[in-house]
């Protein structure tokens, strides 16, 4: 009965551990260029990232950038700010990255399959690739901040 309970307690902490783990890719990040603030949270069991915030300079006639690459020809006049652009993120405790996700980028309209691992607490590197080859992509850097 001893080892049911140590056992019990093992997996919890286990448990917990990972999720703490898991949790460290939340908050607000400014993207490689420090234009754009994401945020990245969990909703529904998985990680997104929704943009909150773009430098002043990105602003045209003072209203911020439109998604005006979209292919979607419905979606062009949508504001950059408030678009999720990270999508359907999972941690991996083996290799300890979140994977399984998307990245949308505005600037080509395009969306890719992408990782992501934290470096430090305060720098998470993202990596975009095609065709399911991570090999065939390309890295970004995002840096922690705050609203």
């Amino acid at each position: 009965m001893k080892k049911v309970i140590l056992l019990f307690f093992l997996s919890f902490y286990f448990l917990s551990a990972m999720a703490q783990e898991a949790g460290k890719i939340e908050g607000v990040w400014w993207n490689e260029d420090r234009t754009t603030k994401i945020r990245v949270e969990l909703k529904d069991g998985k990680y997104m990232g929704t943009i909150v915030y773009m430098i002043p300079e990105k602003y045209e006639n003072g209203q911020p950038p439109k998604d005006d690459k979209n292919p979607d020809t419905a979606l062009q006049s949508r504001s950059l700010i408030g678009l999720r652009i990270l999508d359907g993120f999972v941690y991996n405790a083996k290799k300890n990255e979140w994977k399984d996700g998307t990245i949308y980028d505005p600037a080509s309209g395009k969306t890719y399959d992408c990782f992501a691992k934290m470096v430090t607490n305060d720098l998470m590197k993202l990596r975009g690739f095609v065709a399911g080859m991570r090999m065939l992509g390309r890295t970004s850097q995002w840096f922690r901040t705050e609203l």
